[in-house]
């Protein structure tokens, strides 16, 4: 028992450890279809760690809550960390319903990301704070539907929802892991919903909701960023793998590799695809939620056994 106790927390610990080290894959995929070297795959380590060593610099316009903003999104999404297992050991925090906590732990992270961006008083990170809202409202009933189309067993825990989709539900696991896909590119400011490369203010949305924070203060968003990618991308995984092995070991394993997989994935989406327009990304999430709807449908009406 103390042994599998233990073993949950592995889920976290990777999350912490590995989570820049998606970045660094997206940033090698999309640098080899560009024909460059692209930078190293531990870069977004070295940009943390000097990042940290910086001061930081805070306008006289802003309150305290530009300064708790990053602290908070990044205590929340860590806390988040603790719910979803990565494999068969299971998470330290689950229970029934742990999936509402969940989204109320990265609708924190956000809030408080946004209300750091309100607070300075710039148009420009207001805008970018307008837009951030508007299309998570949009994203969270697709994520929503997701995760109800894979609850075949009815138990609505991520142990059981993320432990293996059933033979008859393949479908319905494929069509809820493409929206998920979705999500995972609009909740993580991602290509074609958002370029998080670009400097123009008038077409950003998460990169100009923190164009006031340096140092350790975008240290901290960063690692946030980073954190919620994997988290986006471990549900996307475990939610279309056919199989999950006995072994823990092998299936911890696998799932690791398939999450370099999603972030090669999401590297040659960015590199093949174009922005959207502001006014079309929308259109996309409500695609998505339609899949997700179906995959919803699929499940609970047996339309696919």
């Amino acid at each position: 028992m103390g042994k599998m106790m233990l073993l949950q927390y592995l889920s976290p610990v990777l999350a912490l450890v590995c989570a820049p080290f998606l970045l660094g894959i997206i940033n090698r995929t999309k640098a080899v279809f560009a024909g460059r070297k692209g930078q190293p795959l531990l870069q977004t380590y070295f940009d943390i760690a000097k990042l940290l060593r910086k001061g930081a610099v805070y306008s006289t316009t802003t309150s305290w809550l530009f300064r708790a903003g990053p602290i908070v999104s990044l205590a929340a999404v860590v806390v988040a960390c603790f719910i979803i297992p990565i494999g068969k050991c299971g998470a330290p925090i689950s229970f029934t319903g742990d999936i509402v906590l969940f989204m109320y732990l990265l609708g924190i992270a956000r809030f408080f990301v946004v209300l750091a961006a309100l607070d300075t008083g710039s148009p420009f990170e207001g805008m970018g704070a307008s837009r951030e809202v508007f299309f998570s409202v949009l994203a969270e009933p697709v994520f929503l539907l997701c995760i109800l189309a894979l609850a075949h067993t009815h138990d609505l825990r991520f142990f059981s929802i993320l432990g293996g989709m059933s033979p008859y539900a393949i479908v319905p696991a494929l069509l809820a892991g493409i929206s998920l896909f979705v999500v995972m590119l609009a909740e993580n400011a991602r290509i074609p919903i958002d370029d998080p490369t670009t400097h123009l203010e008038l077409t950003m949305i998460h990169e100009v909701m923190v164009l006031d924070h340096g140092g350790p203060d975008f240290a901290l968003i960063t690692y946030g960023s980073a954190l919620k990618l994997w988290l986006f991308g471990l549900v996307v995984v475990r939610a279309i793998l056919p199989f999950h092995p006995a072994s823990m070991l092998l299936d911890c394993s696998i799932t690791l590799c398939t999450m370099a997989v999603c972030a090669v994935i999401v590297g040659i989406v960015e590199s093949v695809t174009a922005r959207l327009r502001l006014l079309r990304v929308p259109q996309l999430l409500i695609g998505a939620a339609a899949l997700a709807a179906l995959a919803l449908f699929a499940g609970e009406g047996g339309l696919f056994l």
